[in-house]
């Protein structure tokens, strides 16, 4: 059985997104920058982690870079995963190694299916302004990421821009204080299914908070997401059937429903597979 998690705002959160005062009960460092906590992880979340069964394979995706990823010191030294797929997709680390196959075939997919990155920029960037973008990043060489003052931001006018850029194969998602553009073929379903066919992981338990994390959960076999984040709040908007879950609870501490949940579902299959072979 295959784990696949989102990072920030499911198993690990910032100051800002804790949903709980910072001095609260069983919070753990989990990133540091510059010296400073930056995120943290609940005691009980990363314990469940920890005791995962051993066929139960653990692997990271998340929008992070690569060098991003890497400063989550838990998963870096005390907790280190197989495989961890970064950069929405475009990126795989087998063994902390880059996968440079994978990435190779990631780049020459978005140059075959979408509209060029300058081309995406210049389109997006009709709808952009500096009264509310703090400053942008190109990710990766893949997509990118744009630091926002959110109260300030015209979103229904980004909701339609983002439209237009559906129909140039590319993907917004608005994140906190960020919004990603990213092209559909950079993409953590696709990363994770080639992962599951290389490994022959069997089953797929996924968990994500965000649009960029639909394709992934869509996927798995079984999924759950916190109550917080874009799929939650677009789920309460547009009253979506979802093939998925909630957590009962939000903030930091949805991660231990999380965790919950995947041990009570390899509990499940385990039970049915033995059932199977008496």
């Amino acid at each position: 059985m295959i784990f696949a998690s989102d990072l920030d705002q499911t198993l690990i959160y910032s100051k800002r997104s804790l949903g709980v005062p910072l001095e609260s009960p069983g919070l753990l460092p989990a990133e540091q920058i510059d010296g400073a906590t930056s995120a943290f992880i609940s005691e009980q979340a990363l314990q469940l982690l920890r005791t995962l069964p051993e066929d139960v394979m653990f692997m990271p995706v998340t929008t992070r870079t690569i060098e991003q990823y890497r400063r989550i010191t838990v998963f870096q030294t005390e907790l280190v995963p197989a495989y961890a797929v970064t950069s929405n997709g475009g990126n795989i680390i087998v063994g902390g190694e880059v996968d440079r196959e994978w990435n190779r075939r990631i780049h020459e997919q978005v140059r075959r299916d979408g509209a060029h990155a300058e081309e995406a920029r210049q389109v997006f960037g009709q709808v952009l302004d500096e009264d509310w973008v703090v400053n942008e990043r190109f990710c990766d060489e893949l997509f990118y990421a744009f630091m926002i003052e959110r109260d300030r931001m015209p979103l229904e006018q980004v909701l339609e821009k983002a439209r237009i850029m559906r129909e140039m194969g590319w993907e917004v998602s608005i994140q906190g204080r960020k919004i990603y553009l990213v092209p559909a073929a950079v993409n953590k379903q696709a990363a994770v299914e080639h992962i599951r066919n290389l490994t022959n992981g069997g089953a797929v338990v996924a968990s994500g908070d965000s649009l960029l994390d639909r394709c992934l959960l869509d996927y798995a076999d079984y999924a759950i997401a916190p109550r917080h984040g874009e799929l939650y709040r677009e789920q309460l908007r547009d009253k979506l059937e979802v093939n998925y879950r909630f957590t009962e609870v939000s903030g930091v501490y949805a991660a231990d429903e999380i965790m919950a949940y995947v041990h009570a579902i390899h509990r499940s299959v385990f039970a049915v597979q033995t059932s199977f072979s008496e």
